[in-house]
């Protein structure tokens, strides 16, 4: 065991604040790691003030890590002291269910240890997340930063990087779709990047006519205000895909009535009941599909991360202290931030 510290949560009214824990010692399989920045996700807050209602206290956040390898357990052989790495939403699963063998530990069947708020697999103690100074994680749930990318940038790939590139891999898009992203916030805006190096022809649709210059620039070759019924009614059985990042509750039958037949509307924002209700005749009249997706396995979180730097695909970030962490919680709930907060975590220090 070692001494570390960090912000954590003590209670779901209570500000982040810090506070010292103990981290265990790397068993044979671990890796130590030093870190240096930390994404800050909407979810991050969700389970600080347990609006989910899975929270445990204290809460220490942070599941988009990119640090440094300080030290190996002895049965370690990907990594040495001194590899930049990254750890995402996991941190453990089961590995022998047929998802894990699969490579989709998020799908684990006895359910994932997750980074944070989760109970360790071997010693029961409360996972412990990135708002820290350092971590321990197995081997198999640590990935490797390619070289050229931009290490603050790269943390959010973890999460929002990830959660946006499974899907439209998984259902197959390739160069010529009409892919639709709903929402331009920290996945959005990763949504259309990918989209777009997928060869697709994207469309943002939004509620603000003022995204429009913004989407063009991150990709984006049409806009359409979702609020204009006209540009809905026009759009009507374009779509091969839609990429939902709405992470609120809204209507998905105007969304559904813009695919095409056989169309594919992936939710990866809401995680609330549909409402208002959908209207079953707008997925079985066109054999359209209403699917979902959570993050990716560690093997495709690999892969997002090279594809990211083979085309040169980062999050948009704003740099923070961690002392204003609370400040920037409540500035992602007002929507401000372009597009999502990391954490320098020499900060800390500070």
């Amino acid at each position: 065991m070692y001494t570390a510290i960090g912000y954590a949560a003590q209670s779901a009214t209570a500000p982040l604040a810090p506070m010292t824990f103990q981290r265990r010692s790397p068993r044979a399989d671990d890796v130590a790691i030093e870190i240096l920045y930390c994404g800050v996700c909407h979810s991050d807050i969700h389970q600080a003030r347990n609006e989910w209602g899975i929270a445990v206290y204290p809460l220490m956040p942070g599941h988009e890590i990119v640090g440094k390898v300080t030290a190996v357990g002895a049965n370690v052989s990907r990594y040495q002291v001194g590899d930049l790495v990254g750890v995402g939403c996991m941190v453990d699963s089961c590995r022998h269910c047929e998802a894990c063998q699969a490579d989709l530990e998020q799908y684990c069947l006895e359910g994932p240890t997750m980074t944070y708020a989760t109970p360790d697999r071997v010693d029961g103690s409360n996972t412990m997340g990135g708002y820290s100074s350092s971590i321990v994680v197995s081997e198999h749930f640590v990935v490797r930063i390619p070289q050229g990318l931009d290490l603050p940038s790269a943390a959010p790939i973890l999460c929002a990087g990830i959660t946006t590139y499974s899907p439209l891999k998984h259902y197959g898009v390739k160069a010529g779709d009409r892919v639709g992203i709903l929402g331009m916030g920290g996945l959005g805006h990763m949504g259309i990047k990918f989209a777009k190096a997928m060869g697709a022809e994207v469309t943002l649709f939004t509620r603000s006519p003022g995204k429009a210059e913004e989407a063009r620039r991150q990709g984006a070759d049409h806009v359409i205000v979702s609020t204009d019924a006209a540009q809905m009614q026009a759009a009507a059985g374009c779509f091969d895909f839609l990429l939902d990042t709405i992470p609120v509750q809204h209507d998905l039958n105007p969304y559904l009535e813009t695919l095409t037949f056989d169309g594919v509307h992936i939710l990866v924002g809401l995680i609330e009941p549909v409402d208002p209700a959908l209207h079953a005749a707008n997925l079985v009249m066109k054999r359209r599909v209403l699917a979902g997706s959570l993050i990716g396995g560690i093997a495709e979180t690999q892969e997002v991360l090279e594809f990211c730097a083979e085309h040169g695909i980062s999050c948009d970030i704003e740099m923070l202290d961690i002392g204003n962490i609370n400040e920037a919680f409540s500035r992602m709930i007002a929507g401000d931030v372009k597009y999502r907060f990391v954490i320098d975590m020499a900060t800390l220090k500070a």
